[in-house]
Parts: C-alpha cells; structure tokens; sequence
C-alpha cells in the first residue's frame, strides 16, 4: 500500500458525502482540524457510516454513567487487545487529552494489566479486557468484581457495549488496512501551541 493511501478499499472524502454525512463530518473536522480517516473509509458506504455513527455517538458522547475520559480507557484497552493500530492511535490520543497524561494510552494498550490504575479504572479495564478477549466466559462473579469497584448496572452495560463495537470497528479496520491520520500522533503527548 503506498504511504498516502487511506484504505485498501479506498476512501471518499467529506465532499464526495451525501448532504446530511457531509455535514456531520464536517463539524467532526471544524473540531478537530482534520477528518478522521476512518469516516473517509467507511464513508464508501454511507448507510454503514450513518449507522456506526449514530451507535458510536449514543455510547460515546453520553453524559451518563461513565466519564468520557472513562469510555476512551474501554476503547483503547479493547483496541489493544485485538491489535487495532488504527482505534489505539485515534483513540489512545484522546484518552491522552482527556486523562491530561502523555502515557496513560501507550501504557494501556500494551500492557493493561500492569499500568497503574484507580479500582474503579481497573474494574473498567478488566471487563473490557474479558468482554474482547473471552466473553463466553463472563461470569456473575466477574461482574459482582465490577459492582465491587463501584459501577453500576448502566456503567456495566456502557463498557460492553462500548468493547463491542470497538470489535467491530477494530476489524473493519484491519479489513481495510485503515491507516491513521498522521495529527494522531502528537495530539496530548505535546502542549497545544
């Protein structure tokens, strides 16, 4: 694949976007000075793209239960966990921003079991962790762990369901050879001048 490429599949750009699309990526972009290439990969198949939206949003951009700092953590320790170069770059920088901590999402997606955490951070990642990596094998006693840590019946749900469609979306991107935008990189690691 050549340096430039975005995809295998290739990749259509916010113009190329039905109106509604377009729009929506647009103000995605207006924050953060770029277009995620994930939106220009999915966005070959618009009612795909319009779904995983309105999914990740409804679990993502909640001001209930879990902080947003939170759901990052279940993002980037799923993502790590299924070796998702794209999801652990893209989100292991806002987890930085959102933690403050240059370190926190390195740490996490590489080794999730020895990175210092707080008992409720822990809970959080070691249910993500069971859920990506052997989900037949939850148990109530797993989860009695996380009521233990303080989450709730809701904060239980949201890092399911948070760690399945990151699954989802880790192996669409390892489909489609999704390469991350390179403002990835830096974002939280260096101050904002």
């Amino acid at each position: 694949m050549a340096q430039h490429e975005v995809s295998r599949f290739g990749h259509v750009d916010p113009d190329g976007l039905p109106p509604d699309l377009a729009e929506r990526i647009g103000a995605i972009a207006e924050r953060s000075g770029f277009v995620p290439n994930v939106f220009r990969a999915l966005g070959r198949r618009p009612r795909e793209l319009r779904a995983f939206l309105d999914y990740h949003d409804a679990l993502m951009d909640s001001d209930d239960g879990l902080s947003k700092a939170e759901r990052e953590l279940v993002v980037v320790a799923t993502s790590g966990a299924n070796n998702c170069t794209y999801c652990v770059v893209a989100h292991g920088a806002i987890l930085r921003v959102r933690y403050k901590d240059p370190e926190i999402a390195d740490r996490v997606a590489t080794n999730p079991y020895a990175v210092e955490l707080s008992e409720r951070e822990r809970a959080i990642v070691d249910l993500a962790l069971l859920v990506a990596r052997n989900s037949e094998a939850l148990t109530e006693a797993d989860l009695d762990d996380a009521r233990a840590a303080g989450l709730s019946e809701d904060e239980i749900w949201d890092v399911g369901a948070i760690t399945a469609l990151f699954a989802m979306s880790n192996r669409l991107a390892h489909l489609t050879a999704l390469r991350p935008n390179p403002e990835f990189f830096l974002m939280g690691r260096i101050p904002r001048g």
